[in-house]
């Protein structure tokens, strides 16, 4: 499942089609409630603080590699501190770590 607003870019029949053929429900949350969906809300705000208001784009070409770097730096540099300080990949690795710890089978050891 998706959550998303009602914005026009989630609202499209293209979308629509996407996520049926994907298998991928849509959940949009109820208009002027953004409380409802605060992840994608604050992620949301950043980047249009910290990358969109602050270059010009020259180009779509431009935009593409701005947005890309400030989301390299986004996921692979800056520590967040929802995540115990580590970045978002590095979080995502030690969940990978430890979801393989845990559900691999223990040895029991006999005397």
């Amino acid at each position: 499942m998706i959550v998303t607003d009602n914005g026009p870019e989630f609202t499209s029949k293209a979308v629509d089609q996407w996520a049926y053929q994907a298998g991928v429900r849509l959940h949009f949350i109820a208009p002027g409630k953004p409380t409802q969906n605060p992840y994608v809300e604050s992620f949301n705000g950043k980047l249009r603080d910290e990358c969109l208001n602050g270059h010009w784009f020259a180009s779509l070409g431009d935009a593409r590699l701005m947005v890309e770097q400030w989301r390299q730096d986004y996921n692979r540099v800056r520590p967040h501190s929802s995540l115990g300080n580590a970045t978002p990949e590095e979080f995502a690795m030690q969940e990978m770590v430890r979801s393989v710890t845990e559900t691999r089978p223990q040895r029991v050891v006999s005397q």
